[in-house]
């Protein structure tokens, strides 16, 4: 540590100064608060050491100034006219710390090297915070029911180690963001992200995964590296890998057992340092059963498993990211959603999940002009582009409606046979109590949990 030593005694400066050098500290001497005051403002220290009477100068007037200075410079108060009332107007002022003459030189090395350790882990705590903010932020991931929950601690837990992770999730659920985190907490963090989809149709896939030489085919009029080479020393992401074909499946699982790749059109291997994670949007298991995933393949990839909650059985989360998303595409404006709107947001079942909602946001925002409220009819506009709720006929009216009055029916009969025993309905259901409360009240079944106890 840089340490001002201030002190009009020559015997403290010389053998206070001197135990300070030995434990590794850099010191400058001052013989008076005056030497002292000039020396604060032409260099910087983390720690002043101050006597309290001194020439020109006192010692409380000097640490005021000096804070003045650098607010975060550390005091450390020594004197022979110790009190109760000077103790306390110096900490008062900024001082950590007070001692009365004489005092032992191990003390105040012992208190400087806590002082030491406590800004060592203050700037520790700086650059994480700085690294966070330079990282996607983890934000984005939005949510507090307890399967989102229960996904950060998971993350939290594997973005340390090197194992390979497998992540399932609906289309539109966050998977690549779920990967990113998880590449960017690790420490990985500072090579390469590659993201590759097995959507590519096939021929494409190989040739994104691994590259290819000149001329292995017709338009192949240069060398190119594939994903691999390029993640090397990072990781990369294989999303929709349930789409993979199954003869490069086996070339997958090759390149990550011998840990290095083949371009297309060529014989030479390439050794590679990636960390592999892969995305199903179906159950990863029930595909091997199917025969349309490799098991081999699946134990390779499947160390770590994650799952991501459909939005749909989340619905307590889209004010979270219905906010989160006007943050992201309101430019600065806030918007209001009237409250029923945004009980109809939550009752909806969002077949593109989150992504889903995202668009929906977005879109509304775009159409609301000067007005600061988001419609209903743009947040609520499903993948297909017609109106939430439609009018007409029987025969034109919208699945969704179809399935909530079957719905609304069937919890109805339930609730008659059970007595109106909401625990006994869930429990038939297959539902949670709050699951049923909340189904009641969007359809307007009777009570509430609030207005009336259970039977």
């Amino acid at each position: 540590m840089k340490v001002l030593l201030a002190d009009d005694e020559r015997s403290i400066t010389v053998t206070l100064g001197d135990a300070l050098r030995a434990a590794g500290h850099d010191v400058t001497v001052a013989h008076d608060g005056e030497q002292a005051l000039r020396a604060a403002r032409t260099g910087v220290f983390d720690c002043l050491i101050t006597d309290l009477r001194m020439p020109k100068v006192d010692g409380l007037s000097l640490m005021k100034a000096v804070k003045e200075i650098r607010a975060d410079t550390a005091v450390l108060v020594i004197t022979a006219y110790g009190s109760g009332e000077i103790g306390f107007q110096a900490a008062r002022d900024g001082a950590i710390d007070f001692l009365q003459k004489p005092f032992f030189n191990e003390d105040v090395v012992l208190r400087l090297d806590k002082l030491q350790k406590l800004h060592q882990l203050r700037d520790e705590n700086r650059r994480l915070r700085e690294e966070l903010a330079s990282r996607p932020a983890f934000g984005r991931l939005v949510g507090r029911a307890p399967g989102m929950l229960e996904l950060f601690e998971q993350i939290r837990t594997v973005s340390g180690s090197e194992v390979g992770v497998l992540i399932e999730g609906e289309s539109g659920t966050g998977k690549e963001l779920v990967a990113q985190q998880i590449h960017f907490g690790s420490p990985r963090r500072g090579g390469p992200f590659e993201v590759v989809s097995s959507s590519l149709y096939e021929g494409l896939i190989e040739d994104d995964l691994f590259g290819h030489v000149k001329g292995a085919y017709t338009d192949a009029r240069s060398d190119r590296a594939g994903r691999f080479e390029r993640a090397n020393g990072g990781t990369i992401f294989i999303d929709d890998i349930d789409d993979m074909p199954l003869q490069t499946q086996v070339k997958l699982l090759r390149v990550l057992q011998e840990r290095q790749v083949e371009r297309i059109g060529d014989h030479k291997q390439i050794k590679v340092d990636v960390r592999v994670i892969a995305a199903t949007k179906k159950p990863a298991w029930d595909l091997v059963l199917d025969k349309k995933f490799r098991e081999d393949l699946f134990h390779r990839l499947n160390v770590a498993s994650m799952k991501i909650p459909p939005l749909r059985d989340r619905p307590g989360d889209i004010p979270l990211l219905v906010s989160a998303f006007i943050e992201r595409y309101g430019a600065g404006q806030e918007y209001d959603v009237r409250p029923e709107v945004m009980k109809a947001l939550e009752a909806y079942a969002w077949p593109g999940n989150v992504r889903e909602l995202e668009h929906a946001v977005e879109r509304a925002i775009a159409f609301a002009g000067e007005d600061r409220e988001l419609k209903r009819e743009y947040l609520l506009r499903p993948l297909g582009g017609r109106a939430a709720s439609t009018s007409g006929s029987d025969t034109q009216r919208a699945l969704r409606a179809v399935v909530e009055e079957s719905e609304a029916a069937h919890i109805r009969r339930v609730l008659d046979f059970t007595g109106n025993h909401k625990g006994e309905a869930a429990r038939i259901l297959g539902i949670t109590r709050k699951n049923l409360w909340e189904k009641m009240r969007l359809y307007g079944l009777g009570d509430s949990p609030e207005s009336r106890d259970e039977k």
